[in-house]
């Protein structure tokens, strides 16, 4: 990334789905990705703005907030380069 270009954004579009889903998504879209990438996570689950911060502070991840515009609620997440990693099935679990 060089000084002039912003962080690499994805986005995530996480629908209707329950928060368990969307952070078994996010965790598989960020593992994919390189460390730094901000991931946009639309979603109309009402923890979201709950559980992102809670799992993000668990696994490394930064959460950047809330993204201002019109439509469906949208997060960002800065991904980690040495997250935490988390149970396949229950991604609320930090494997040891």
């Amino acid at each position: 990334m060089s000084a002039t270009q912003g962080p690499r954004i994805d986005h995530l579009d996480g629908s209707d789905l329950s928060c368990a889903r969307l952070l078994i998504l996010l965790r598989n879209q960020a593992a994919q990705v390189p460390p730094g990438t901000v991931i946009h996570l639309t979603t109309t689950d009402p923890v979201a703005p709950i559980d992102l911060p809670a799992w993000c502070r668990m696994t490394g991840h930064t959460y950047l907030g809330p993204i201002d515009g019109p439509g469906t609620p949208t997060y960002a997440v800065r991904t980690s380069g040495t997250p935490m990693a988390t149970d396949p099935a229950r991604p609320w679990h930090v494997t040891r």
